[in-house]
């Protein structure tokens, strides 16, 4: 088959392919370029999941008739500069998203300049572009699409429903919302009420609130300020933003959102290094929630690596990654004992659903007097009405029933004596009793504290463990016959290359001619240890990613077994004494409020949330 030149259109359509996988593609590219714009408001109004209208208006700088023109034609843009392709400081570049949104859609673009006083309209409808015209508009850009793909009829096959399709659309506005906190945003996308952002600035705080109006309540109640610093391939780099506490934590990753300049990115780089930071601090196969934001020159990233621009690539990946996890590890270490708050209200939701739930059949009543022989139960004769099908909890209605065991059997108390001033001021409280053999309730100023003895001092343990390994360097066992271990000739020289690194964690290694390398020493931690399976795991991790946690992850595992079998165990009574010191051990300990798996060690309730379940507020 002959050679031949695609004609224009073939070549926008093929371009759209790329560009335009579905309308929240379209938003995203048409967001950007109003954030480009220098614009301060944007509103976005899209109808049918986007499929038959999105329209976004900006208040940005607008555009004169004759760039209007050349917006439309292919690889036209004002934002790249010829003499410096990677010198890249916009969120679009290419100069495709317009005339290839054109090929596929009937696209009107209306635009007026600050300092113009009339604007003009282009239409371009799947591919034909009309002659310009004036038209009355306000400052700013109005972009209008209409009846997307239907120059690709066959692409809807591969669409998603209207909703799930609204559903992307939002989630790209509101990662871009996130990152630019000093715009304001509304989206409309055919629900009752939209979507509204209103304008801040960039400030900490601004930044928490537009955050935690899109990531939620809890975030913010749970997020620690994240700030690191660092030099950069060629120019300094930083990293900002909020992560949530270790006990804080999802099923999947749809709420970390990561950022390189300001964009939007899913890169595995930056994921890697967030798994990193976390660590043993949260339950295998859960997921942080978080918002980070890398600041680096942009001559140190290749935006432009991706279609879409979802991912980039660093020029040195390792200073990136190191900076990230040392960032995340210093925020996560400044919340000392601090667990989510999430954990004390849902279990008091968990109490007032629970403890009298509602029902069709009213609580049982009682005849005669407690402790004769015709004190009896009664059945209930007749329905509840709405009022009483409503009560419930610990009120005073509810306890009626119990009203006969106003009297303690016996003294259950742990500490009788009234708690010191000081030690309720603490954040973990006093001692007031120990239940079940594992669980001690602790009380506050303005609350109650219930600690997971086990788990608390398993922790502890841990972190002595993991703080005398990184002082005092990791014993060694030399083995009686070097290991041999034959890899390909790049995982050895990668190996080699780092031996000084892993001799720091008890792993001596030296090269054994073209494609091998002999171990003579093992971390004595390890025992008997499959040494051909670690090397092996060591060398894959430094050719994915450059990094070789194989090691100390397998050290950390053992130091977390052994933490376990060394702490208190359920069951055992403690004294009071006892069980105050493991209160301040575990507000003195970083990462103390979750156990080496990842659960809470304690939870803390609030007293006004427990005046609440009874009613009295």
């Amino acid at each position: 088959m002959a050679i031949r030149q695609l004609s224009p259109e073939t070549v926008n359509r093929i371009a759209a392919g790329e560009v335009v996988e579905r309308p929240a593609s379209v938003v995203k590219e048409l967001v950007e370029n109003a954030i480009d714009a220098g614009a301060t408001q944007i509103e976005i109004v899209i109808a049918a999941g986007g499929l038959s209208l999105i329209r976004v208006t900006d208040d940005g700088s607008g555009m004169t008739p004759e760039d209007l023109a050349l917006a439309v034609e292919r690889h036209a843009t004002s934002k790249l500069d010829e003499e410096d392709l990677f010198d890249i400081r916009c969120l679009g570049f290419r100069g495709e998203a317009l005339p290839s949104i054109g090929s596929i859609a009937r696209l009107e673009i209306k635009s007026r300049p600050r300092d113009a006083n009339q604007g003009a309209v282009v239409v371009v409808t799947r591919g034909a572009k009309a002659p310009l015209a004036p038209a009355a508009v306000n400052r700013g850009t109005v972009v209008e699409v209409r009846d997307l793909f239907s120059a690709t009829p066959a692409r809807l096959k591969f669409l998603k429903s209207e909703r799930a399709e609204a559903m992307a659309v939002t989630d790209i506005v509101r990662r871009l919302a996130m990152a630019h906190p000093d715009i304001g945003f509304t989206l409309q996308t055919g629900e009752k009420k939209p979507a509204i952002f209103a304008r801040g600035d960039r400030s900490s705080a601004a930044w928490l609130e537009r955050i935690g109006a899109i990531m939620g309540r809890e975030f913010m109640d749970d997020a620690l300020e994240v700030s690191g610093a660092g030099n950069g391939a060629s120019a300094p780099m930083r990293v900002f933003g909020f992560a949530g506490l270790p006990t804080l934590h999802r099923q999947d990753s749809t709420q970390q959102f990561l950022f390189v300049n300001g964009r939007p990115v899913k890169d595995k780089l930056l994921i890697g290094a967030v798994r990193a930071a976390y660590g043993d601090l949260i339950p295998r196969g859960r997921s942080p929630l978080l918002s980070l934001f890398l600041d680096v020159a942009p001559s140190d990233v290749d935006v432009n690596v991706h279609p879409a621009k979802a991912e980039v690539r660093f020029r040195d990946s390792g200073r990136v990654r190191a900076l990230m996890v040392r960032a995340l590890s210093d925020a996560l270490a400044t919340a000392g004992y601090r667990a989510s708050a999430q954990g004390g209200v849902l279990t008091v939701e968990s109490f007032a659903a629970g403890v009298l739930p509602n029902s069709a059949v009213p609580p049982p009543s009682y005849s005669g007097s407690p402790g004769t022989s015709d004190y009896q139960w009664m059945a209930p004769s007749r329905a509840p009405d709405l009022s009483e099908r409503a009560f419930s909890g610990f009120s005073e209605r509810a306890q009626t029933p119990f009203a006969v065991l106003n009297t303690p059997s016996a003294d259950a108390r742990t500490s009788t004596e009234p708690a010191a001033s000081e030690t309720l001021d603490k954040p973990l409280g006093a001692v007031r009793a120990q239940v079940h053999e594992n669980y001690i309730v602790a009380q506050t100023r303005d609350g109650l504290v219930i600690v997971d003895q086990h788990a608390a001092h398993e922790r502890l343990v841990y972190e002595k463990l993991k703080a005398s390994l990184a002082s005092g360097g990791v014993a060694r066992q030399g083995l009686l016959i070097p290991a041999i271990i034959e890899l390909d000739d790049d995982d050895a020289d990668s190996l080699v290359a780092r031996s000084d690194e892993l001799a720091e964690l008890g792993l001596v290694i030296e090269s054994f001619g073209g494609g091998a390398v002999a171990v003579r020493e093992v971390p004595a931690l390890l025992g008997e240890t499959d040494v051909e399976g670690l090397v092996k795991d060591l060398a894959a991790e430094l050719r994915s990613d450059g990094t070789a946690r194989a090691l100390k992850d397998r050290l950390d595992s053992v130091a977390s077994r052994m933490a376990c079998h060394g702490s208190v165990r359920s069951g055992r009574r403690l004294t009071v004494e006892e069980m105050n010191a493991l209160l301040r051990q575990m507000e003195a300990t970083p990462y103390s409020g979750q156990c080496n798996h990842g659960r809470p060690t304690y939870v803390a309730l609030k007293l006004t949330d427990i005046e609440r379940l009874f009613g009295r507020r």
